[in-house]
């Protein structure tokens, strides 16, 4: 399905060098911030106090959150757990105060705003859970960058394998960086959607270079940059499609998903409009300077012309 088709072929790779400085810049200016600033990791990594509380009616997630941040926890994570009436609280770590007064303290003070509230239970998360989950998560992420590798390889070639993991760990970086600049709150949700991104973006790159390898087939005469440039432009419609449905959901979540899932579709919303961006000006023009060419993609045992060639007559 098209929503739209394009007469001429946009020429992207004219401005491929200009855009993969522009990559550059902000890929070098997302790898400073992380190493200046850092991610500013949840509870879930770092470790704190973990309450569960239960209400009588279905609780006001605003109130409970404005009431923990008025006692100094800036950090603090409310979300419904379970039911409407169910509350877990996650705390970061006091300096002289321990789990168990941290506790009593948000306890008090939810009785004040509320006095049907109850503890359901409360427990302490260490900081060598939270190294065990940071360090869970960097081998998540490896894995899925070694899977994307392989998979690339054997599906077209090495030269594409290298573009797409570049593109990919472009886009990772980035996402990153901006959570390094604001210090946005870095949990489970976070790393899941950059999980999620590298799919997606991956998908973006593979759709774009099959329709390269088909036009290596079809348009014999045709040169690199024009077989890229008009793979692209054919793929503009359903790039909008695609993209265009996914972001109207994730913003959904963004606008309505409350405080709970907030970061996680601001990690997804960078991600998609990078993932765009990436496989356009990232994969598909470092897949050119590494010299891509038709022989990359179709390995047939006769030459070209051949009679028993299939596409001997397929010439623009």
């Amino acid at each position: 399905m098209e929503f739209f088709k394009i007469g001429r072929d946009i020429p992207f790779m004219r401005y491929a060098r200009l855009f993969n400085i522009i990559s550059v810049v902000t890929f070098l200016l997302a790898v400073v911030f992380l190493f200046t600033r850092g991610l500013h990791l949840s509870v879930e990594f770092t470790g704190g106090t973990v309450m569960e509380v239960a209400y009588s009616q279905p609780a006001d997630l605003g109130q409970v959150r404005g009431t923990v941040a008025a006692l100094g926890y800036g950090d603090v994570q409310v979300q419904n757990f379970g039911t409407a009436r169910d509350v877990i609280i996650r705390l970061p770590v006091q300096q002289g105060k321990s789990s168990a007064q941290q506790s009593e303290q948000v306890l008090t003070a939810l009785r004040a705003a509320s006095p049907d509230v109850q503890l359901r239970r409360t427990e302490f998360v260490g900081p060598q859970v939270g190294d065990e989950l940071a360090r869970d998560g960097l081998y998540a992420l490896a894995f899925v960058i070694v899977g994307i590798v392989i998979y690339l390889s054997m599906r077209f070639e090495w030269k594409y394998a290298v573009a797409g993991i570049i593109a990919n760990l472009h886009d990772v970086v980035i996402i990153l960086g901006f959570f390094a600049l604001f210090q946005w709150e870095f949990s489970l949700s976070v790393l899941a959607a950059i999980l999620a991104v590298l799919g997606y973006s991956v998908n973006e790159s593979v759709v774009i270079f099959d329709r390269i390898r088909e036009n290596f087939r079809r348009y014999r005469k045709m040169s690199t940059v024009e077989i890229i440039n008009n793979s692209i432009t054919a793929n503009i419609s359903r790039t909008i499609i695609t993209h265009g449905s996914t972001q109207i959901m994730v913003l959904s979540m963004l606008l309505f998903g409350g405080e709970t899932l907030h970061y996680f579709a601001v990690a997804l919303t960078i991600g998609i409009l990078f993932g765009i961006y990436s496989s356009v000006f990232v994969a598909a023009a470092i897949a050119m300077w590494l010299g891509i060419k038709r022989e990359d993609l179709i390995k047939t045992g006769r030459k070209d012309g051949d009679p028993g060639d299939p596409n001997a007559g397929a010439m623009v």
